[in-house]
């Protein structure tokens, strides 16, 4: 299981969080899996964390460069700061 992780600031997290939840067809689509969590800086509201699992790392690449992605961080709350990393699952903790 590959993960992408997200961070970022963005300029209204409630707007935001609507463009997320219309994205999700499109995500799952490009290959994500119903793992998904999305946190909040308890200091800052509008910076945020978010994983999406992918099954494969080539999808996860295509996901993060395509049109789709792009036309709905347009419609969605303007990112401030952001970093994208791919991340591998080693082990769960117990």
């Amino acid at each position: 299981m590959i993960y992408l992780y997200i961070r970022q600031t963005v300029a209204d997290y409630a707007r935001w969080k609507e463009g997320f939840d219309r994205h999700l067809s499109s995500r799952q689509a490009g290959g994500a899996t119903l793992d998904a969590w999305v946190l909040r800086n308890v200091e800052n509201p509008n910076e945020i964390v978010v994983v999406l699992g992918w099954g494969d790392v080539a999808k996860a690449k295509l996901f993060v460069q395509s049109g789709s992605r792009q036309r709905a961080l347009r419609k969605s709350s303007p990112y401030l700061h952001r970093e994208i990393w791919r991340l591998a699952r080693i082990f769960a903790a117990l």
